[in-house]
C-alpha cells in the first residue's frame, strides 16, 4: 500500500465525490460548498483544494493513489510565523491512523518548507476522535473557545490545540509530502 500527502487535480473529483456520498459530517468541513455531483467536486478541487500559495496549501491523503482525505495548512503568515491546520478523513478510510500521519506529515512540511514556528488547530468538543488525531500528531492542548463555531442553529465550543517547531517530534511514521 502506497500512502502519500500530494496536490489536488482534476482527477480526484471522483473520490472526493465517494467521500462525500459516504460521510455523513463531510459537510461541515467543507462548509457551504455542494459537493453532490462530478463537475460541483472538479470545480471544488479546482478552486478550493488545489491552489497552492503563500499563505495556503492543501494535501489530498492518497492510498494507492486515490484521494480518501485532505490536511491544508492556511492562514500562513510570516509575520509570526504561523498557520492554521484543518483535517478530514473519507468514513471508509478512518480507524487506520491517515488523519494523525498526515497532520504529522503536513506540520513537518511547514516547519521545513514555509520555515513556520507554530501551527494552531481547533476541534468541536463533542468530536473526540479530532482530539485523538490532534494529540497523535503531537498537538497539545491550549484551552477551550466557548461557542465558537455553529452549525445551523447550534453553537459548539471548541479544543484549541498547538505545536510548536520547537517541540518534541511526536513518534509517528511521516508520509512522503509532495
Amino acid at each position: 500500500m502506497t500512502i502519500e500527502l500530494r496536490p489536488w487535480g482534476e482527477s480526484d473529483a471522483g473520490h472526493l465525490l465517494r467521500a462525500f456520498r459516504t460521510s455523513d459530517d463531510l459537510a461541515t468541513q467543507v462548509g457551504d460548498a455542494n459537493l453532490s455531483t462530478l463537475d460541483r467536486c472538479q470545480e471544488f478541487i479546482a478552486l478550493q483544494l488545489a491552489p497552492s500559495s503563500q499563505s495556503v496549501r492543501n494535501f489530498a491523503i492518497s492510498v494507492d493513489g486515490a484521494a480518501v482525505g485532505n490536511v491544508g495548512i492556511g492562514n500562513m503568515e510570516h509575520r509570526h510565523d504561523t498557520g492554521w491546520v484543518y483535517y478530514w478523513v473519507s468514513a471508509e478510510a478512518r480507524g487506520q491512523g491517515l488523519a494523525s500521519r498526515a497532520l504529522a506529515s503536513a506540520a513537518r512540511w511547514a516547519f521545513d518548507q514555509r520555515d513556520l514556528f507554530r501551527l494552531e488547530l481547533g476541534h468541536r468538543l463533542n468530536n473526540p476522535a479530532s482530539c485523538n488525531v490532534a494529540l497523535k500528531a503531537g498537538f497539545a492542548p491550549e484551552g477551550i473557545e466557548r461557542q465558537k463555531l455553529k452549525y445551523e442553529h447550534q453553537r459548539y465550543d471548541v479544543e484549541t490545540h498547538a505545536r510548536l517547531r520547537s517541540d518534541p517530534t511526536p513518534e509517528i511514521e511521516l508520509f512522503k509530502t509532495h
